[in-house]
């Protein structure tokens, strides 16, 4: 396939928001520092999700101290699966998803097998910070499985899809489907090879497929048609997104979120510095509807079913607003 490259100059013309415009004109602008750690800090994402009726993966337990390991073999005892995670670790670093049991032996969801004894490893180094952003000393959690919606059945290799949704000022501007694959080992993470699907804001459907920025049509490993994506219950998603606006009070954030087949959308995480390859996966640019955003009047503060509603009309596929 021959890449066909855009150059810089015109990028800007196309609505596509760079690196440095996103620090200085929106990340820098509108997200206040001190609000950082609610954000790179999962724990502390999950306490303020549970304050404000945020629903989020049910948390098992965590471990602070390297002497709370040796108690792991009993905190696991009865457990098919769970998945363990560093609580400020970032692009899916040092995440441990467990999906059964056989005998003494742990299945990974790439189907490795593993015992007690990595498991433990992966806490030591997770603590020590390993996987932490700047090496930081960390903390381990240990949260429920995901069983993820028969909807997306298929569509994700041994791993659970997530949502990821860009909200500005409260608003919901632009949402990709992530789809883990082989090369991605079994993460929704774009940069390891996952699909990224732009989704179409006013109902979730499938509007574009990328893999390592090149388009794609089906999903690599499992071969189903990506234009056939349609994620259900779609205002429900894009209201969790908006909510976290009241939640934390950052600006300009992404809202990780998966599905989950008894619970429905549940927070996974929150970015204060969300990528821009969400840009990619739609096929279009941020900048319009970051400065409709902009633009809007502030008479009085819309709530967020309100905010989610204007963002359904004005930049869906058959909407009047901004979306190149």
């Amino acid at each position: 396939m021959t890449a066909r490259w855009i150059p810089p100059w015109d990028l800007s013309s196309r609505g596509i928001l760079g690196m440095n415009r996103r620090n200085v004109d929106y990340i820098l602008r509108y997200n206040d520092r001190s609000l950082y750690p609610l954000v790179d800090n999962k724990l502390k994402t999950k306490l303020v999700a549970e304050e404000y009726g945020v629903p989020t993966p049910a948390k098992l337990f965590v471990v602070r101290q390297q002497h709370e390991i040796n108690e792991v073999d009993e905190l696991l005892a009865d457990r098919e699966g769970f998945a363990l995670k560093p609580a400020k670790g970032s692009g899916g670093k040092g995440i441990l998803v467990v999906t059964g049991r056989d005998g003494d032996a742990f299945i990974k969801a790439s189907g490795a097998r593993i015992d007690i004894d990595a498991i433990r490893r992966h806490m030591s180094n997770t603590l020590a910070g390993l996987y932490s952003l700047g090496g930081a000393t960390d903390v381990v959690i240990v949260e429920e499985l995901i069983e993820f919606d028969d909807c997306l059945a298929g569509y994700s290799f041994e791993g659970v899809p997530d949502i990821r949704i860009v909200v500005f000022k409260g608003y919901p501007v632009m949402a990709m489907l992530r789809l883990a694959t082989r090369a991605s080992d079994g993460k929704a993470n774009l940069h390891q090879g996952a699909v990224g699907l732009g989704l179409a804001l006013d109902s979730g459907r499938c509007l574009h497929g990328v893999q390592f920025g090149y388009p794609v049509k089906t999903h690599p490993d499992t071969g189903l048609a990506l234009s056939d994506v349609v994620v259900p219950g779609w205002r429900d998603i894009l209201l969790l997104a908006a909510q976290c606006f009241e939640m934390t009070g950052l600006g300009y954030m992404g809202t990780d979120i998966v599905l989950d087949k008894s619970s429905g959308p549940q927070l996974l995480e929150l970015n204060a510095r969300p990528g821009l390859a969400i840009q990619v996966a739609n096929g279009r640019g941020l900048l319009p509807r970051l400065r409709h955003v902009e633009g809007l009047p502030e008479r009085r503060r819309r709530s967020a079913a309100e905010r989610v509603d204007y963002v359904m009309r004005h930049f869906g596929e058959s909407g009047g607003g901004p979306t190149a």
